[in-house]
């Protein structure tokens, strides 16, 4: 049954790929809705098939069956180009290691989705700069990766993900290359972008980082369930 009220819903997803004569069953009937503005963390162990449905989720990947519908839209109806503007304008993405080019400071990084969307230069510098200060880097604006902490490439990386509004922010394993302070400051400007409104998706293996969502569903061996507070799993 389709929840009327959520913007993002699967129903039945299923992910397979050949293995010799074989299919390997990675995502098995995965349902999972969402309303605009939840803070949810998926939270599984490694090979449960989490990074899998995190493909699925942001549009990098399609599933074996199912249906998923993000914003009112039938994903498995969209054409190669629509799939690239769907993730270009809805999904916003933030990895393990935050993946910013090296030979560009933190505001043409941040610029470079806005680039690709057209945007014109003078619009995509002020926007850039506006959620770099949003993120505690007005003062680093000009500064290359390897002049950034880890904690503060991570911050560029997150103010790229937001630069192009999108509806939702997906986080993979956002703290795994910090430090368990500089994670601590991360996850508390995730938290302060859910106050604010922002829909949040966490994958994550860590039951400390999960607990920093307001709901938790667990994946084991391609399988969803609903869970709590992950802290006291």
């Amino acid at each position: 049954m389709t929840d009327e009220k959520a913007f993002f819903q699967m129903t039945n997803i299923n992910k397979s790929y050949p293995m010799g004569d074989e299919q390997a069953h990675i995502l098995k009937n995965i349902c999972l809705s969402l309303r605009r503005g939840e803070y949810l963390s998926v939270l599984g162990p490694s090979g449960s098939g989490k990074s899998t449905l995190m493909n699925i989720i942001g549009c990098l990947d399609t599933a074996s069956s199912g249906e998923y519908i993000l914003q009112g839209r039938r994903i498995s109806d969209l054409t190669d180009g629509e799939l690239a503007n769907l993730r270009s304008q809805e999904i916003g993405f933030v990895f393990q290691n935050s993946q910013l080019l090296p030979r560009l400071n933190a505001l043409k990084n941040v610029e470079l989705p806005l680039i690709y969307a057209g945007v014109s230069p003078g619009e995509r510098k002020r926007r850039a700069t506006e959620i770099l200060c949003r993120v505690g880097l007005s003062d680093r604006l000009h500064h290359y990766p390897n002049q950034l902490s880890g904690g503060q490439q991570q911050r560029v990386a997150i103010a790229r993900a937001l630069v192009g509004n999108p509806s939702i922010l997906l986080a993979d394993e956002p703290t795994g290359a910090l430090d368990q302070k500089t994670g601590r400051q991360v996850m508390a400007l995730f938290e302060e972008l859910n106050q604010e409104g922002r829909t949040i998706i966490m994958i994550t293996h860590d039951m400390n980082i999960a607990a920093y969502a307001h709901r938790v569903v667990h994946i084991i061996d391609g399988e969803l369930t609903e869970g709590g507070d992950a802290a006291h799993d």
